[in-house]
């Protein structure tokens, strides 16, 4: 199964996933960005923070870049 890493890119810099996940594929893994992407915007906003502006960027293990996700677009996406 492959391993994704998913970093969390902001104005100020990303925070790089070092573990990684294994997922099937890369559907599941934007599944997944979607949920870490929902997740962290709600403990802002709970917080007084807005960070919608953020992006989750999914590698694979040798390091491409698979996709960007916005964090806007995951209060659209269904999944």
């Amino acid at each position: 199964m492959p391993r994704f890493y998913f970093n969390i890119l902001s104005e100020a810099g990303s925070l790089d996933d070092w573990e990684g996940t294994e997922l099937a594929d890369l559907e599941a893994a934007r599944v997944e960005a979607v949920r870490d992407a929902r997740a962290l915007m709600s403990s802002a906003v709970l917080l007084g923070y807005d960070i919608s502006s953020r992006s989750v960027e999914i590698r694979n293990e040798t390091g491409d870049i698979l996709l960007v996700l916005p964090f806007s677009e995951a209060v659209k996406r269904v999944g």
